[in-house]
This record gives C-alpha cells, sequence and structure tokens, in this order.
C-alpha cells in the first residue's frame, strides 16, 4: 500500500498560519503558495486577537464600542458562531477572548491572572469548590480548575454570569451580509473554537478547480492562470495542527492522540472525503500567576463561556464531518467565498454552512467540551438538521462516548 506522501507527493507549508501551521499535500502540483499565503496574513490582520492592528483588536480597545466592518468571507464563519451560540445556551461564544485574557492568555502571552478573575483559597481542605494553588501549595503547577470541584462561581470576575459581554446580546450583525458588528462598549472577540477550521476550507475552496478562490485581487486571477489543466478537484490533505480536512479516494488513516501522552495514540479513524478535528487542553495549557505572584494556577484554554472556567469533566473530543454534497460555490454561487467588498449579497442562511465542513466539525470538538454529546446533536438536528456529524468524546475519567457513525476506533486496552 502507498504511503500518503507517495500518493499525495506535493507539499505546501505555512508554518506561522495561525500559531500552529498549515501543511497542504496534494498528488497534483498546485501553483498557488504565495497567494494562499497572502490570504493567511489577511485573514489573520482581520481576526486574530494577538495582531495589535486587527479588527478584532479594535474592537476590543473601542470604549464605547462601534461598528465594525468585516470582509464578506467573515460571514459565514459569524453565522456558525449563531449557530453554536444557540446549540449550547451560550456556552460557546466568542466573546469569551476577555476571559482568555484574564486568565493570562493575551496577546503578550503574560501568563498573568488579572486581579480577582478566578476565586482561590488556601486550604485545601475547603471544600467550596474553589481552586486550591498558593506559592505554599507542594506542586501549584499540579492545581487545575476542578480540582476540588468547579470554583464558586458567586466570585471571581469571569464569564456571562459576572457581565462580561456575550454574542448574542452584546453583538449586532448588521449590512446585507450580516458582516458588519455593531458593539456598545469594548468587546474581546477569539474566533479559536471555528476560525482554524474556516480557514482550511476556505484553502480548500482555492484547491478546487470549481470553487471561486478564497480572497479576490490577486487570488482571484487562479481560475484563469490556473493550478492545474484538470478539470477535477486534485486529492489533497490540509493538516493545520490536527484539523483535517482530507478529500482523497482512498481512506487516510488518523491516529487519535492520548491527550495524557502525545506519543501514543487511544484509537484510529479513517477518513476518505470530509473533515476531521480534535481537541484537547493538552496542547494550550499554561500556568498563570497573580501580580503580586503569590496564587499560581494551571489553566487552560477550552472554557465555559457562561463562568469563563477552563472545562475538567471531557479530555478530548474528535468531531468528522464529512463533505459529501459540499461545495463552497454551491449554496450561493461564487460569492460564497471571499471577496473585498462588505455589501453585496444578502445575508446569508444557514445553508451558507454547508460548504465548511472543517470550521463546523472545528467548532463542535469545542461545544462538546460543554454540552452533552447528544444533547447537541439534538439540539444541532433541531436547528439545522442539514448540518450532521460523528463524534467520540473522552472523558477526564478515560470512559469514552461514540456516535454509531464514528469512522474510527478506540482502543480498549
Amino acid at each position: 500500500m502507498m504511503s500518503l506522501a507517495e500518493r499525495m507527493p506535493h507539499t505546501m507549508a505555512f508554518p506561522h498560519a495561525l500559531g500552529t501551521g498549515i501543511i497542504v499535500q496534494s498528488a497534483e502540483r498546485i501553483d498557488g503558495d504565495r497567494r494562499i499565503d497572502e490570504f493567511i496574513d489577511r485573514y489573520e490582520r482581520v481576526l486574530s486577537r494577538f495582531r495589535d492592528g486587527s479588527l478584532a483588536s479594535r474592537m476590543r480597545r473601542a470604549e464605547h464600542g462601534g461598528a465594525f466592518t468585516f470582509p464578506d468571507w467573515a460571514g459565514p464563519l459569524f453565522d456558525l458562531y449563531d449557530l453554536l451560540c444557540e446549540a449550547t445556551d451560550g456556552a460557546i461564544d466568542p466573546c469569551v477572548g476577555e476571559d482568555l485574557i484574564r486568565l493570562g492568555y493575551d496577546a503578550r502571552y503574560s501568563f498573568t491572572l488579572s486581579p480577582g478573575a478566578i476565586p482561590t483559597v488556601a486550604d485545601s481542605a475547603d471544600t467550596t469548590g474553589m481552586i486550591h494553588a498558593t506559592a505554599d501549595s507542594a506542586d501549584p503547577s499540579r492545581a487545575t480548575p476542578g480540582s476540588a470541584g468547579r470554583p464558586d462561581t458567586r466570585s471571581g470576575t469571569l464569564g456571562a454570569i459576572h457581565g462580561r459581554p456575550t454574542w448574542r446580546e452584546d453583538v449586532t450583525r448588521t449590512g446585507k451580509r450580516g458582516t458588519t458588528l455593531v458593539t456598545r462598549r469594548p468587546v474581546s472577540l477569539d474566533f479559536g473554537a471555528c476560525g482554524k477550521g474556516y480557514l482550511v476550507d476556505l484553502i480548500a475552496a482555492y484547491l478546487a478547480p470549481t470553487s471561486a478562490p478564497p480572497s479576490g485581487g490577486a487570488v482571484a486571477q487562479r481560475a484563469t492562470e490556473g493550478v492545474s489543466e484538470s478539470t477535477h478537484a486534485p486529492d489533497f490533505v490540509i493538516d493545520a495542527g490536527g484539523d483535517l480536512r482530507i478529500s482523497s479516494p482512498t481512506p487516510v488513516t488518523v491516529a487519535l492522540e492520548d491527550p495524557s501522552d502525545d506519543s501514543r495514540a487511544v484509537g484510529t479513524a479513517s477518513i476518505a472525503a470530509g473533515a476531521f478535528c480534535a481537541s484537547a487542553p493538552s496542547r494550550r495549557r499554561w500556568t498563570a500567576t497573580t501580580p503580586d505572584e503569590r496564587t499560581t494556577v494551571t489553566v487552560h484554554h477550552l472554557l465555559n463561556a457562561i463562568d469563563g472556567l477552563p472545562v475538567d469533566d471531557v479530555a478530548a473530543t474528535w468531531v468528522y464531518v464529512s463533505a459529501a454534497g459540499t461545495d463552497a460555490s454551491a449554496s450561493t454561487g461564487t460569492d460564497r467565498v471571499p471577496h473585498e467588498t462588505d455589501d453585496t449579497a444578502a445575508h446569508p442562511d444557514h445553508d451558507a454552512l454547508l460548504p465548511y465542513p472543517t470550521a463546523l466539525a472545528d467548532g463542535l470538538a469545542t461545544a462538546l467540551f460543554v454540552t452533552d454529546p447528544n444533547t447537541l446533536h439534538a439540539r444541532l438536528d433541531e436547528l439545522h438538521p442539514e448540518l450532521a456529524f460523528e463524534c467520540a468524546v473522552l472523558k477526564a475519567d478515560r470512559t469514552a462516548v461514540v456516535s454509531g457513525g464514528f469512522p474510527g476506533t478506540l482502543f480498549t486496552a
């Protein structure tokens, strides 16, 4: 059997994309790495809260809010957040960026807790559910949110319950495509739940000759200058730090990484066409200290947006979304992929999400940390029955929940 490198010998690498890097492997040569690289930079200059001049950063600095117009290509991303906020009753919310900053995951990577962000106590025998981590602890680095149950949410400053802005109440979408965001106070958006998968789908649209390219301008010339002479979409695998979009006649085997030991696998999956995304706190975990350096706590980036705290009862999730019937130009014509104008088409409905299986899988992999898989499936079926998914959830106690159609197996020993 041929290896993936033999089946798809052409590689494009974007090592700095979104902090994790993106690798594209394809069966045919694709002469578009410079254009894709330029679009990745444009994508981050708009959406990344880590870029000082981005639109996302400007929204956080706007003392009295304002109207912020994003490119048209951001519309389906915002649609997806609308859907996930509704499906999880607000537990997934891009306004969680403010909580991450207060937990030390800011643009400077200060890893310093904001005063009062997390309630802490020194008495490890306390049973109020607060985080136990002090300078006198035997091993402060091992103290994690929930080590004595979830913290007492009556104190602290994190989450919607303490007045942090929310996507549904504090951000209004206006304009024909819903890409102008109106706020009345500073809002810190973090698109980490879906943003990486969404970029993968835009790159996939660029690779497919029948779809419009992802950024307008010079990239739009791809249709006339050509990626290849072929009239069919090339076989490819796009890997963005473990978030995968695969188009292959032969299934690709994917190892399911053990969240407690990245040298081991807890199972495998086999994917031929579609998106496969994983999420685990082990990849983005940091030790944060209070400004007085008296308290140290280990936290991670997978938060429940309602209380703003890291989730502690799920170890890892994997989500598969089929690409069958998806075409990035299918739902509303070729304008469904990015352009530089902001008001040239009707506001997209939920059908506009169909061409973005990786964004959906990425977002659902995060949503499964805050919502029971059966509940999430039922809610998604109620809100948007066309968007089906399969999943596996590994709990913190090493038990697992696996959906019937999940294209893989978890090892039992």
